[in-house]
């Protein structure tokens, strides 16, 4: 017989009654009963999350602020949670929430401490501490509420820290543009500074080329003034011996009067003092014309350097106090210059009359000699002008003398000054030197600062607002799925139908014999009876297949990308599954039955249906290499989320080799099968 005909001879004999008949339709819609129902259970567990009760206490007290601002972030917090929706959130007080999480009507809560704001602001004070929210779970009521409640947290946790650094990062920012201006100012200081500073650098080389000059001048004042007195001396010389001459001339005009007799003698005597008086006349006059010389050129010196060091010495930047002394000093030297002059008009006036009295002097003693008649009355014009001779000349050493002291006195101050003009010269080209170096310093800062100021952002508003809001949250996740499952129970729906397809076939063959008693007692070939015992349940796994799959796509709408292929994969997926059932069954009877169930235990636990098949205990790993399912989940899922399909052709093979060796099994379990023994005919364990 043929495999054909020996599997519709089963199926004939499978609905031979309506009880088999409902009994084959059951099996047949075992793996969609199993597989829909899950599914079905777990479509979308998180889109059920907003009915699922939780509770929400704030307790936070709040915080001032440094600036007075009133902060109060736990009820804010709270009332997110409530008004986000998220789940089904309670406002309560710490022990309703404990409560309802003891008896379960709370499946968690989340409770905000009252320290809450308070921590939150403490980082202000450079004194942080954390803040904290207490997530209050109890497993007897679920253990995925807890690790619900921790994502919760995290992201409550998330959302207030990007809050509280968005807010930090504001602050740091305008701090930045507020430094930022304030370096500018600096800079502008500091040019400010700069200039200053050559000014007074200017200033003070002016200074010191003034205090130089000043220097000079006095330098030539203190010769001048040496000069007039030593020419004075020398005017005193010859006063003084003026005077002598005419207290020589007066006492002989004298004698000359009272003794007649001794008159020739006399008058040789008298033209004698004449001479000298004279000769004397004329030096006078030489030295008083260059006393009076000396006296106004020192005067026209003193006039012309006064204007121009005062001015000097303000441009220098000097004191109104420090002008005043220098003020003081030249009034002094003009002071002595004109109490000089006025001694040297003085002598000169005297030297005029001198000289005039000498002229009468002559005179006379010219008329005495000519005329001796007339000497009685020439003797007393000679007497009284020898008088006049002798006060002018007393008149004369007496000015000569306070000329000298004057141009002394003149020498020594102006000695002084030029000892502080030196002074003021070094310490102006000192201080030109300072100003120099602070010139540059002062450059070098400006240059700095500016060169600061240029590296310190100074942001917009609008930029502080997205840099802040950049640094609260940095990172942005682009999801970019290959494939993408959709929801919750499609992600699992791999898994669960290739599970399904196994329990479909285990259960096929507590109804199904492994191979046909009419083959068995024939001469048929063992690879025919194997096929024929195997075609028959394949074909009621095609209708499981069939079934599975509209129940997924239609009922429970999980979306497949390739459906036709995916139809196709699952039946090799059933076909393999139905192959390897009845090589256990057909070759270890009930003991390969129950083998099956265990093997699909294996198998759910090492496929990676759910975790990644990395996380399983390397025992499982390499369990999972070699079970047939794991390929199965594999190829559903590139199937039915659009995936690439190139690493399909490998599950297709693992399947292919599965189901290949499972019939290589079959057919020599149906060699064996020919044999009749006790065992066989009254078995021990019948399933």
């Amino acid at each position: 017989m043929r495999p054909l005909r020996l599997a519709a001879s089963e199926l004939r004999r499978l609905s031979a009654s309506t009880l088999l008949k409902l009994a084959l339709l059951a099996f047949a819609l075992i793996p969609t009963i199993y597989a829909g129902l899950y599914l079905y259970a777990n479509k979308d567990p998180y889109a059920a999350f907003p009915n699922l009760p939780a509770a929400v206490v704030s307790e936070d007290a709040g915080t001032t602020l440094s600036t007075g601002e009133r902060l109060q972030v736990g009820g804010t917090v709270a009332d997110h949670l409530v008004d986000s929706r998220s789940f089904d959130w309670h406002r309560v007080d710490r022990t309703q929430a404990l409560d309802g999480v003891r008896s379960g009507r709370y499946d968690f809560a989340v409770i905000i401490p009252s320290s809450f704001s308070a921590d939150l602001a403490s980082s202000a004070d450079f004194n942080p501490r954390q803040a904290s929210l207490v997530l209050e779970t109890n497993d007897a009521n679920n253990y995925m509420t807890s690790m619900i409640g921790n994502t919760v947290i995290k992201e409550v946790s998330d959302s207030v820290a990007s809050e509280v650094s968005e807010t930090a990062a504001s602050k740091l920012l305008a701090g930045f543009t507020t430094i930022h201006g304030q370096l500018g100012q600096a800079v502008d200081g500091a040019g400010q500074l700069s200039s200053g500073a050559a000014s007074a650098h200017d200033g003070a080389t002016q200074l010191a080329d003034g205090a130089g000059t000043l220097e000079s001048g006095l330098g030539r004042l203190q010769t001048g003034a040496t000069q007039l007195a030593d020419a004075t001396g020398q005017a005193r010389t010859g006063a003084d011996q003026l005077a002598s001459g005419a207290d020589r001339l007066s006492a002989g005009l004298s004698t000359l009067d009272s003794k007649t007799s001794t008159l020739p003698s006399q008058t040789s005597r008298l033209a004698e003092g004449a001479a000298q008086v004279a000769a004397g006349n004329r030096k006078v006059a030489a030295i008083g014309d260059q006393a009076a010389t000396a006296s106004s050129r020192l005067r026209s010196q003193v006039a012309t350097e006064r204007p121009k060091i005062l001015a000097s010495l303000k441009a220098a930047g000097l004191t109104d106090a420090q002008i005043a002394d220098v003020t003081q000093r030249l009034d002094s030297i003009d002071g002595y210059v004109s109490t000089a002059d006025a001694t040297v008009q003085q002598a000169s006036a005297d030297l005029d009359r001198l000289s005039a009295g000498a002229d009468q002097v002559a005179s006379g003693s010219r008329a005495l000699a000519n005329s001796m008649p007339a000497l009685a009355g020439a003797v007393h014009q000679s007497a009284t002008g020898a008088g006049q001779l002798r006060g002018g000349a007393q008149q004369l050493s007496s000015g000569l003398g306070r000329i000298d002291d004057g141009a002394r006195q003149l020498a020594t101050a102006a000695g002084q000054a030029g000892t502080g003009a030196s002074t003021l010269h070094t310490g102006a080209v000192k201080l030109g030197d300072g100003l120099g170096q602070l010139q540059t310093g002062a450059s070098q800062l400006h240059d700095k600062l500016a060169e600061g100021r240029n590296s310190i952002p100074n942001p917009s508003a609008a930029q502080r607002k997205a840099t802040a809001q950049t640094i609260g949250s940095p990172l942005r996740v682009e999801s970019d799925a290959m494939s993408r499952a959709g929801t919750y129970g499609a992600g699992l729906a791999p898994m669960f139908l290739s599970l399904s397809l196994w329990i479909g076939a285990y259960t096929i063959f507590l109804l199904v014999r492994p191979f046909s008693s009419r083959a068995l007692a024939t001469s048929q070939r063992s690879v025919r009876t194997a096929l024929g015992g195997w075609l028959a349940p394949a074909a009621v796994g095609v209708v499981q297949v069939v079934a599975l799959l509209a129940i997924v796509g239609l009922g429970l709408r999980i979306h497949v990308a390739h459906p036709v292929l995916a139809l196709g994969f699952l039946v090799l997926v059933s076909a393999s599954f139905v192959a390897i059932m009845h090589a256990l069954a057909s070759r270890l009877g009930a003991v390969g039955k129950f083998l099956g169930l265990v093997f699909m235990v294996v198998q759910l636990v090492s496929s990676g249906g759910t975790f990644p098949w990395q996380t399983l205990p390397r025992p499982l790993q390499a369990v999972h290499q070699v079970v047939p399912m794991s390929y199965a989940i594999d190829g559903l899922r590139r199937l039915m989320y659009g995936a690439q399909l190139d690493p399909l052709a490998g599950d297709v093979a693992v399947l292919v080799a599965y189901l290949v060796v499972a019939l290589a099994v079959s057919t020599a379990a149906a060699r064996r099968a020919r044999v009749w023994d006790a065992r066989r005919l009254k078995p021990d364990l019948v399933l």
